[in-house]
């Protein structure tokens, strides 16, 4: 990347808690033409749009932000065009202060999308099949040991506001039935639609936003993506006819990694990890902000049915 000068084209996002900034910028006379700098500066560090700015909330970003250049450096050129990431270019650290310079997905992904028909949630959830079939049974090592930015370990604070006495009680246990799970890959972990940049056509996707990869059973990104997208009612809808599309793809995908009993035994495990995926997350959003829109009647169900289980 020899360039001769480097110039801030576009402001795309702020980081969440005012952490920083997501920018384009154009190169001169540089290979490739622009690039986007992720740049984190812990000084900025402000509140908390939900009022969750802690000690406990601070470290886990500082940690985040390191996970996601170590899964820069270490793993994301393994991702296929099947599940493109952007490409690193480099990072840089001073102080309280961090940079990780990154591909431009705009050229060929230039569509963020809010609302979303089925053939494109079927399109992010091709990206998530593939994704997990990668990193299917390995350790996540520099990454999040356990991951998802909801995970119990790192949500003492949510867990101590919970009020739903029942769930309270089996929060640790609906934990350790998901990390205990016999089959697991890496996670995205915020596979939320926001994350995902279209192709023209809407039929690829690359994924953005890895501060929460880590190790956990693949289902987890597949229910969040859904909660992303998609009413109370549209999951009650689409539930069967998405997961059945997830798994087809999943199944391909695995190719020669997995026996078809041990892929038919990974399928059976996940699909029963479904409710309980939805109900830790259930518990999450019960302690963060008890009037969300995602605790709704189909989220519930799901809670319902998983403590009916334990």
């Amino acid at each position: 990347m020899q360039a001769k000068s480097i110039s801030k084209k576009e402001h795309i996002q702020s980081l969440w808690s005012d952490y920083g900034s997501i920018d384009r910028y154009y190169l001169t006379n540089g290979e490739p033409t622009q690039v986007v700098i992720k740049h984190i500066d812990l000084r900025k560090a402000n509140q908390h749009p939900r009022g969750w700015h802690t000690n406990i909330s601070h470290q886990r970003k500082i940690n985040s932000y390191a996970v996601e250049t170590n899964w820069y450096t270490h793993y994301a050129n393994r991702c296929t065009n099947h599940c493109k990431v952007p490409e690193l270019i480099g990072s840089y650290k001073e102080d309280q202060e961090q940079w990780i310079i990154l591909e431009d997905l705009k050229p060929n992904f230039p569509a963020k999308l809010s609302q979303i028909n089925l053939e494109e949630i079927k399109v992010c959830l091709h990206w998530l099949a593939h994704f997990h079939a990668t990193f299917l049974q390995e350790e996540p090592n520099q990454l999040w040991p356990i991951g998802s930015y909801w995970h119990l370990d790192t949500r003492p604070e949510e867990l101590e506001a919970l009020e739903y006495g029942h769930l309270k009680k089996y929060a640790k246990q609906i934990d350790e039935v998901l990390n205990t799970a016999k089959y697991q890959t890496f996670i995205h972990g915020d596979a939320k639609l926001a994350n995902f940049c279209f192709s023209e056509n809407h039929q690829k996707v690359a994924a953005v936003d890895f501060q929460y990869i880590g190790k956990g059973c693949g289902i987890k990104d597949v229910m969040y993506f859904m909660s992303s997208c998609l009413s109370g009612e549209e999951c009650a809808a689409f539930e069967n006819e998405l997961l059945d599309y997830y798994f087809h793809i999943l199944q391909q995908a695995v190719g020669p990694k997995l026996s078809p009993a041990a892929y038919q035994e990974l399928e059976q495990e996940w699909r029963k990890l479904y409710a309980f995926a939805w109900a830790d997350f259930v518990r999450f959003l019960l302690g963060w902000m008890p009037g969300h829109y995602k605790l709704h009647q189909y989220s519930l169900s799901q809670l319902d049915k998983t403590l009916n289980l334990l």
